[in-house]
């Protein structure tokens, strides 16, 4: 099997490089880090276990924060080493985790590949968050009897769910070599065994994501973003964060037509991947606007907005900071079928929060939709639900607070899936916050 996958891998390779290498010269995309992509990964050295955590990108990267935080309160004698597939995602690892932590590529699932990366690491366990599995990887793990967990675990029913269907029992072979699975809700659950998965593998842990926010009604470094960016008090702001390709000019013709009637009101466009900030500012500056982008709006310099600027935040890391500015939050890759954008962060600020009907990859919204969040079906849905809330700030603080209480009620996913991280280990949970898990005794 591995020899046919590596074969099968090979040609998706010689097939698709047209587009690789398009993004490399255009976007400068997958030129770092390309030893580590074929399998050197840094060597960890000595006899001191080794926990491998991997997230593919940006999410399940700020998603293990807390994982890792609480793996060295509970198993202080481990190191972790950390790893992420794309750019963003390592981007994120080596901000939150470096230098205390080894942070690296993931290794393309080729057998040698795959095999060099397991050697220089060594790890006692995998951490897999969310789900991607790859078989040469799950393969090289059992023939060394390393155990793989997957944590946060999910099954989108309109893409991953499907695909996985069409394997027959390829799929339960390949879930079957994962030690555990810790997933984020009964539906998941109930489409892994579906797919053929022991039962008895599968553990509803809930979702880390309401975790690693912070539920707070404000930010520190807020203030210095407004004085950037040249915000007034009385002025309000729509923040659209997290859009994708079709949504900002959606949002800007809605933009022009709330202006008639809230003549107060800014709005700020944070697209989702980084390599469109520039086709955003483009598209804002068609649309008749003047385009104020937060790199030339530096902090401390106190900024100044022209009476027709929309604003472009066009940094990593600063979406969450956004939010916390924002009078109204509007949630992207939801207007158009893209699965949706993260809607917990702005939840959590306690932001009166809508997004569209294409939310399949974020399940937690229909869940935020029983508690105030407001899902809108179009164009002309955004235009009015932004007008109730900017005429009424009464129902929007509300709708805000019952959002920021479900977040709050939520939380916990973390604890649960470190519990079942050190069953798989042989270790007592702690019991209380901060004690260390213990050996199991032996009957």
């Amino acid at each position: 099997m591995g020899v046919a996958l590596d074969i099968a891998y090979f040609v998706g390779l010689l097939l698709t490089s047209p587009m690789w290498l398009y993004r490399m010269v255009r976007h400068g995309r997958y030129r770092s880090d390309l030893a580590q992509r074929f399998g050197a990964a840094p060597r960890c050295y000595g006899i001191q276990p080794t926990l491998w955590i991997h997230g593919v990108s940006l999410g399940e990267v700020n998603a293990m924060r807390g994982l890792v935080d609480e793996l060295h309160v509970q198993l202080p004698d481990f190191r972790v080493v950390i790893s992420s597939t794309t750019e963003t995602g390592m981007a994120a690892a080596k901000k939150h985790f470096a230098p205390g932590h080894k942070v690296f590529r993931w290794p393309l699932d080729f057998t040698w590949a795959v095999a060099r990366a397991l050697r220089r690491v060594r790890p006692n366990l995998v951490v897999l968050l969310e789900g991607e599995i790859w078989p040469n990887f799950l393969a090289a793990c059992n023939r060394k009897n390393i155990p793989v967990v997957v944590v946060n675990g999910r099954m989108s029913p309109n893409k991953g769910y499907p695909r996985y269907k069409m394997l027959g029992r390829f799929a339960a072979q390949l879930f079957n070599r994962v030690t555990a699975i810790g997933v984020q809700d009964e539906a998941y659950a109930e489409r892994f065994v579906e797919l053929g998965m022991d039962r008895g593998k599968v553990h509803l842990t809930g979702m880390m994501k309401f975790d690693s926010v912070q539920v707070a009604d404000s930010l520190p470094g807020q203030e210095a973003l407004r004085k950037a960016l040249g915000l007034k008090p009385a002025e309000t702001l729509l923040v659209a964060g997290g859009t994708g390709p079709g949504e900002e000019s959606i949002l800007l013709d809605v933009y022009a037509k709330l202006r008639e009637t809230h003549p107060a009101l800014r709005l700020a466009i944070v697209p989702r991947k980084p390599e469109r900030f520039d086709e955003a500012a483009r598209l804002i500056a068609s649309a008749g606007f003047g385009c104020a982008r937060r790199t030339e709006h530096l902090d401390g310099l106190g900024g100044s907005l022209g009476i027709d600027d929309v604003i472009l935040g066009d940094t990593m890391g600063e979406l969450r900071t956004f939010y916390a500015l924002g009078s109204v939050v509007f949630v992207g890759r939801s207007l158009v079928p893209m699965g949706g954008s993260d809607m917990i962060e702005a939840a959590a600020l306690g932001k009166p929060v809508c997004f569209g009907p294409h939310t399949f990859n974020f399940p937690q919204a229909e869940g935020l939709l029983r508690h105030g969040a407001v899902q809108v079906a179009d164009a002309s849905a955004l235009q009015n639900q932004v007008n109730v809330w900017l005429s009424d700030s009464t129902a929007a603080d509300q709708a805000g607070r019952d959002v920021q209480k479900y977040v709050r009620s939520q939380q916990g996913a973390t604890r649960r899936n470190v519990e079942l991280l050190c069953h798989v280990l042989g270790r007592a949970p702690a019991v209380a916050p901060g004690d260390v898990a213990t050996d199991m005794l032996k009957a």
